[in-house]
């Protein structure tokens, strides 16, 4: 069913937002109906059935509980409506709009909107109820799998296959955070693989390795001649993504002249190639993934608070592998699985003492991590079965990040880290090494001696 054939019922004690909306619906919509007190919701609704219910989130009610707008919904579903109810609500209420995905709201919208942005949710929510996207997705949450590769049964993997469930077919801009190797992307994939841009583009970009010369022609095009090395005109990937997914990785190392840029685009929802003056309009869905936490990049003198709000209408976080439990195992299991076959060798289970060592190991690395260990482990492995000796984890991650219970403290290796350390950050220079630890250079040397460095 489109717009044009559908019944809409506004539910709002704001006048202002109900006149808004009729005008703009009564041109795109068969019947607008609009209703201040939602006291009268279950009469409106026995008259007649409606497609679609705009329903306010925060109502000056006799109810009372800090939460009218999912009281409200909750009455929608038990009067008996098979509407499809966008919830609408401000910045402050979004975890409770988020939560209302979870009671059975089709989506929301974020006062103030664009008049596109609402019409094209009330779209979407017509076209979810239409063909049922979510009875028919590949996986539900419950299960060990969302998607082809992301893999868990770990209570935090369940939040966040249900928050994917719930999130991915509405247009919120999504900010996923986590350390590397977590599996960021295969969570912006699901996201793409569950919205209603599935057989779109999903386009990735690593954002924190552009250069500033790059970051504009990269992210928005150029037309030849813009710079030395434009030699035919380009399309950036924003207008790769229009239409589907645009996953903007790494989003926390960009500079603050970069994020100016980035705001810039996201608000008017315009790109302009380089060498060029045409506005050109996007229509993508945005999702953006960084190992910072939130607390640094709420760090003004790091990361625009404005674009913070622009790309995190919903978080999502990734625990570490080291506190998702079992899901190690099962990860190791179905890497062994896949290695095996890949390099036809029997080892494809583990015995139990490879088993406990994986357990008992914190992984730094975390999934990529086990990942490179068990591929290597299938390699060299001699059994049909992979034993703990085959197991050798990487010294490279083991030496980045090691914690604090298992670090040894001892003056002479602190000093030696911090002699190793200072030596990395000056690429090998002894003298500006020797300088920043106060010391001369020949003292320098009798430490790197010392240490046998």
């Amino acid at each position: 069913m489109g717009i044009k054939n559908s019944s809409i019922l506004v539910i709002d004690d704001d006048q202002d937002v109900l006149t808004a909306v009729r005008l703009l619906l009564k041109t795109e919509a068969a019947e607008v109906v609009t209703e201040k007190n939602p006291e009268n919701i279950r009469s409106i609704l026995s008259r007649q059935p409606y497609d679609v219910v705009l329903l306010d989130m925060n109502f000056n009610s006799s109810i009372n509980t800090g939460n009218e707008g999912l009281f409200w919904l909750k009455k929608i579903r038990e009067f008996g409506s098979e509407a499809a109810v966008v919830m609408i609500t401000a910045y402050g209420d979004i975890d409770l709009a988020v939560r209302s995905l979870k009671e059975g709201a089709a989506d929301f919208v974020v006062k103030p909107w664009h008049n596109e942005k609402l019409i094209g949710t009330i779209k979407d929510a017509l076209k979810k109820k239409e063909n049922n996207k979510n009875a028919s997705a590949t996986v539900s949450y419950g299960d060990s799998v969302i998607g082809s590769d992301l893999i868990g049964e770990s209570e935090v993997m369940r939040d966040i296959f249900y928050k994917v469930e719930k999130i991915a077919p509405t247009e919120a801009n999504i900010l996923i955070l986590g350390e590397n190797g977590t599996g960021k992307d295969l969570i912006a994939k699901a996201v793409h693989q569950k919205s209603l841009r599935a057989d779109k583009q999903f386009i990735k970009v690593d954002v924190g390795a552009l250069t500033e010369t790059l970051f504009e022609s990269e992210l928005f095009g150029h037309k030849k001649g813009a710079f030395t090395d434009a030699r035919e005109d380009r399309i950036g990937r924003f207008e790769a993504a229009n239409g589907g997914t645009l996953f903007l990785d790494e989003i926390g190392n960009i500079t603050l002249h970069q994020q100016a840029k980035l705001l810039s685009v996201l608000q008017n929802r315009q790109i302009i190639r380089l060498g060029t003056n045409q506005m050109i309009p996007i229509d993508i869905r945005l999702v953006c993934a960084t190992n910072l936490p939130l607390a640094e990049l709420a760090n003004e003198n790091r990361f625009r608070k404005d674009l913070i709000y622009r790309i995190n209408t919903v978080e999502i976080i990734v625990p570490p592998l080291r506190k998702r439990g079992e899901d190690i195992v099962l990860l190791a299991k179905h890497f062994a699985r896949i290695y095996s076959a890949k390099y036809m060798k029997p080892a494809n289970d583990f015995d139990s003492r490879a088993l406990d060592k994986l357990k008992s190991y914190h992984f730094p690395g975390n999934v990529r991590e086990l990942q490179y260990t068990i591929e290597r482990a299938v390699i060299m492995c001699e059994n049909e079965r992979l034993q703990a000796s085959d197991l050798i984890f990487s010294p490279i991650e083991s030496i980045k990040e090691v914690p604090a219970e298992l670090q040894d403290f001892t003056l002479s290796t602190i000093e030696k880290n911090t002699i190793l350390k200072v030596i990395e950050k000056h690429n090998g220079n002894i003298s500006k090494a020797a300088k920043e630890l106060g010391l001369t250079r020949t003292a320098l040397y009798r430490r790197l001696s010392k240490y046998d460095i």
